[in-house]
């Protein structure tokens, strides 16, 4: 079975290692892990792997986080897979640090990547996965805070965390979503 997984953030070296790119991140670490290269294609760069079987489409959007959906219905179509076999994979501000959170569908919750993708799909009933950035800003700074980079301490745990969403993204394809979430959402 093949999967899309969309891992969302911003192009360009400046978003490069942002708390708002840990989509890109947790893709980039799937990547490196399977031997794979990503390639610039329609509307995102993409990569395959493979796993117990199953095919993973990685794509990382070159729309930028807030045109998101053109990256989703494309590569849909492309890939003639249907939505609930996409995983979307972004930041939560919602989360503490590395807190991972497996959805099947839901609100965007502010975060304007998943908004423009139901807006373009029509439907808020895809799989995300969410990875908590933590709301430790002043108000009225929330674009600062997660267009910058992990905090030193958050660093040291990065690898961890990605490793686990990575581990998450592995599970949603492999075992579905309803048990990929009783692994996932443990509190």
């Amino acid at each position: 079975m093949k999967f899309l997984v969309l891992c969302l953030g911003n192009i360009g070296p400046e978003y490069a290692d942002t708390r708002h790119n840990v989509g890109f991140m947790v893709g980039d670490y799937l990547a490196k892990k399977h031997d794979a290269s990503f390639e610039l294609g329609r509307h995102a760069f993409t990569t395959e792997i493979k796993h117990k079987g199953h095919t993973f489409v990685l794509a990382k959007p070159t729309t930028y986080m807030n045109l998101s959906g053109k990256a989703a219905a494309h590569w849909l179509s492309t890939l003639k897979i249907p939505k609930e076999q996409m995983l979307v994979v972004t930041d939560d501000l919602a989360l503490p640090f590395g807190k991972l959170r497996l959805k099947g569908k839901g609100s965007a919750g502010g975060q304007n990547g998943l908004k423009h993708i139901q807006e373009t799909l029509g439907s808020d009933e895809y799989a995300r996965l969410r990875f908590g950035i933590d709301a430790t800003f002043s108000k009225g700074r929330q674009v600062d805070y997660v267009l910058s980079p992990f905090s030193a301490d958050e660093k040291i745990d990065l690898e961890g965390r990605l490793e686990k969403a990575a581990e998450a993204v592995l599970l949603f394809g492999t075992v579905g979503l309803e048990r990929a979430m009783n692994v996932v959402n443990v509190k």
